[in-house]
């Protein structure tokens, strides 16, 4: 409307070569829909068979198509965990994290690094782990940082003695504890000893799987460690109690604060413990006296008895059950999505017990829940749409000719994604719903201008809608160009981030291209075989209907002059 105020028809204006080239160029592109057009309206049963096809193969793509959640994006850093041998001492898990960090510092295209071992997360106080934060170079200095950590994994690899867990740090990090891979599996089950049996048998069988890199898990029960069995009957007749045992014990290796020292400009803690050169000894253990409640100093061993086994070095809980997390990460090129299902049917193959419980966290777990609802969620959106376009047209066949476009469309942006080799994400998901509302603008110009020529021309709906094809095939093809120009640096993606969001511009660039090429034809057909439909029914409920009337091939309504059908008009009838 504002360019009809502000845009002035211009006769006598002499225009340069390269607006008459594109003025040649369309009108020759016109002529050719006019000549195709007429073709497909001929042969409307063949255009119909082929929409069919179309819906088919776009629900089986949708169904059998990889599906993931969030693309991997560039960050410019890296996030490695590190994990050594359970009996591992503090110098030589340091000089193992040193020897580790250096490997990455020496790649061209890590800017510094940050190294430390122990400390929270994974592991909590647990000295045989480690963390890495890694910056890399900005962008043109460098490859992608999936690309380094399949460089760097093979070097981390040779450090004997250590695991080396690389990440790229996602840009949302979506619930789940902190562990060394990114993807987490949980198991639980109230019988530790089951539990504790079936996860290294599960482990191994999903590091089996194609497509699984670093699987590992939270499970640590080798650790060495004394264990202090009282004999109770010796130490009560001794005077001896387990409580003073354990004080003495505490004492030895707990560093307990047992004073203050305070000076004029400091103060000192006083910690009670061993020598340090015999803490890391277990057989300091049979020179500890325990003081008896009578005054004499009893040997350790005499009301003990001291044995080396091996126990868990820390046991995580969840939702009150004990658990263990198994972690993986996934190569370049394999979704998500079709890695839980390789993981559930590794599941069903070895017939774990039903005692134990098996769940996703993370990224993972809300993959599943979010995958569940997105089939609903776009069944609500076209629904949605269809209501809007029900009210502002006060008809129920109107709408179905407009949304008609939307299998098209999204045949289009499966099949620009399948040839991108990228899986349907959350992004390219959010790219589908955006053609919903983007493709249905062409039949809305198309079948605005075939209602108002039926009504004020008296056409017939195969007459009205050719007319409008050929009317509105300039601002049609002009408004489609618009959002494909504004969607291509999307989908080339430039910038900061940009290969994450791809997958959205592709499933837009694809649906907007391959529906522009289709909708103009099938809308049309469409149109004429439902008006046909609409006045068919018409006449069964019309009691002046007269006998001889009849439905063939195709079937073209006079227009209306109100919203509803008096009793004097009756539909014409043509065949092709």
């Amino acid at each position: 409307m504002l360019c009809a105020r502000w845009l002035k028809p211009q006769h006598n204006v002499r225009h340069g070569w390269l607006y008459n080239a594109l003025e040649r160029l369309f009108e020759a592109w016109r002529n050719l829909y006019d000549v195709t057009l007429r073709w497909v309206m001929r042969h409307g049963r063949f255009t119909l068979v082929v929409f069919a096809a179309i819906f088919a193969v776009t629900a089986w793509m949708f169904v059998k198509m990889p599906k993931d959640f969030l693309p991997s994006e560039d960050s410019g850093q890296l996030f490695a965990f590190t994990e050594a041998a359970q009996d591992v001492s503090f110098n030589e898990m340091a000089r193992l994290q040193q020897q580790a960090a250096a490997i990455v510092k020496d790649d061209p295209a890590v800017e510094s690094v940050m190294s430390f071992i122990g400390g929270g997360g994974a592991g909590a106080t647990a000295l045989n782990v480690g963390r890495m934060f890694v910056v890399l170079k900005p962008r043109a200095e460098r490859a992608t940082p999936d690309e380094l950590i399949q460089k760097l994994r093979p070097k981390l690899a040779a450090v004997p003695g250590l695991k080396v867990f690389l990440q790229n740090i996602p840009t949302i990090r979506i619930g789940g504890q902190l562990s060394k891979t990114q993807y987490q599996f949980t198991l639980q089950d109230a019988d530790t000893e089951e539990l504790f049996q079936w996860v290294p048998v599960i482990q191994e069988r999903l590091a089996k799987l194609p497509g699984f890199q670093d699987v590992t898990s939270d499970l640590q029960i080798a650790n060495p460690q004394v264990q202090v069995d009282i004999d109770r009957n010796k130490a009560s007749a001794l005077g001896i109690t387990a409580a003073q045992i354990e004080n003495t014990l505490y004492n030895a290796f707990g560093q307990r604060q047992v004073s203050t020292i305070y000076t004029s400009s400091n103060q000192y803690w006083v910690i009670l413990e061993l020598d340090p050169k015999f803490q890391n000894d277990p057989s300091a253990l049979s020179m500890i006296y325990v003081r008896s409640s009578s005054g004499n100093l009893v040997p350790l061993n005499s009301v003990a008895k001291l044995s080396r086994t091996l126990g868990p070095l820390s046991i995580s809980h969840l939702g009150q059950l004990p658990a263990v997390t198994i972690s993986f990460n996934l190569a370049p090129g394999i979704a998500l999505g079709d890695a839980i299902e390789q993981v559930n049917a590794a599941m069903l193959e070895l017939k774990a017990p039903s005692t134990l419980i098996t769940s996703y966290q993370g990224a993972a777990q809300v993959f599943q829940s979010s995958l569940a609802g997105m089939g609903m969620l776009l069944v609500m959106a076209v629904f949605v749409i269809y209501l809007v376009l029900g009210i502002l047209y006060e008809s129920y066949i109107h709408p179905v000719t407009i949304l008609s476009g939307l299998p098209t469309a999204g045949m289009g942006a499966l099949a620009t994604l399948m040839l991108f080799n990228m899986p349907l994400n959350m992004y390219a998901y959010v790219g589908i719903i955006m053609l919903v509302g983007i493709v249905k603008k062409n039949a809305i110009m198309m079948i605005d201008f075939a209602i108002e020529a039926q009504r004020a021309s008296g056409k017939t709906p195969a007459e009205a809608m050719y007319e409008a094809c050929l009317v509105r095939f300039r601002p049609i093809m002009m408004t489609t160009m618009a959002a494909l120009m504004g969607t291509l640096p999307i989908a080339l993606g430039w910038g900061a981030g940009a290969e994450a969001r791809r997958p959205l511009g592709l499933a837009v660039v694809g649906g907007l291209v391959l529906s522009q090429l289709l909708t103009l034809y099938i809308t049309p057909v469409i149109y004429v075989y439902l008006e046909a439909a609409r006045g068919w029914f018409a006449n069964r409920k019309e009691p002046s209907a007269q006998p001889g009337d009849h439905i063939g091939q195709e079937v073209e309504q006079q227009p209306v002059t109100s919203s509803s059908v008096t009793s004097t008009q009756t539909p014409a009838i043509q065949k092709q």
